[in-house]
């Protein structure tokens, strides 16, 4: 069986790589998204979101994001879907949210494309 080499770096339209060039880039942002493992953590977020983002040193790609709760510009600015769904949790988002905003549908357009493949 032959193996080809592929370059790891290639791009995949509409995907952005985690890599270990966004590991680093993304760090700050999933540390603070790791510690909403504990409610105190989730509780001081939703209480203070600019300081608590600050304590993390977030920088402004990624506070934005926040603010904005998009979690696409989250995984632009490094950060990991695993440890985003621990963010995404505070505001109640699904997976459905999160489709909808890859698809650049509303939810409810989301939904209703789903519903009709199952067909």
């Amino acid at each position: 069986m032959e193996i080809k080499d592929f370059d790891h770096h290639a791009p995949i339209e509409g995907t952005t790589l985690f890599d270990g060039e966004m590991a680093m880039k993304g760090y700050a942002l999933n540390k603070m998204c790791f510690s909403f493992n504990g409610a105190p953590a989730r509780d001081a977020y939703l209480a203070d979101p600019e300081g608590y983002m600050t304590s993390f040193k977030l920088n402004d790609e990624q506070k934005q994001a926040c603010r904005d709760k998009n979690v696409l510009a989250m995984i632009a600015a490094g950060g990991n879907i695993y440890y985003l769904a621990k963010f995404a949790g505070i505001y109640k988002l699904d997976v459905q949210d999160v489709g909808a905003q890859q698809t650049g549908m509303t939810k409810e357009a989301f939904k209703e494309k789903l519903l009709r493949q199952g067909d």
